[in-house]
């Protein structure tokens, strides 16, 4: 008994402890969202959050938790959250493999949360930094889809 409490006290500190994305939304690894974007032609919506992060959280609770910004967000991309400090790998479309904190480094997500905005090939559109309110989400959907519609026009 002794020595299986050990074994256990001994794998504690090997336990991964990822960053949370908003229940109920389909958040994807930023990988496998680039590859379903390419698909659907949908832009990306990119979350970058980190374990412990209390301004991810507050944006969880007060602003991904209305219906009207699920539905907005599920309808207009493809979701990737990004742990920010998480050395879990990726595979980007050139083959090249880097970890989320790299991924998190390239794109400035020095603080969290950062929310991006990409083409379907990872392109930067629009950034926002720090908690995000309902009205804030919804203003740059708009802004974002106003945008695309603009480039498609053309």
């Amino acid at each position: 008994m002794l020595r299986l409490l050990m074994l256990v006290l001994m794998l504690i500190p090997l336990t991964v402890v990822e960053a949370d994305s908003p229940s109920s939304y389909p958040f994807q690894r930023f990988d496998q969202a680039l590859k379903q974007s390419a698909v659907s032609g949908k832009p990306l919506f990119v979350y970058f959050g980190r374990y412990g992060c209390g301004y991810c959280e507050k944006t969880n609770k007060e602003a991904f938790s209305d219906p009207v910004v699920r539905r907005t967000y599920t309808e207009h991309y493809e979701l990737a959250y990004v742990d920010a400090e998480s050395g879990r790998r990726l595979r980007l479309p050139s083959g090249e493999r880097i970890t989320e904190r790299e991924l998190g480094a390239r794109y400035k997500a020095f603080v969290t949360p950062v929310f991006s905005y990409m083409t379907l090939d990872g392109k930067l559109l629009e950034r926002l930094v720090g908690v995000q309110d309902k009205q804030g989400l919804l203003e740059a959907d708009g802004k974002i889809q106003h945008a695309l519609g603009k480039a498609s026009a053309r």
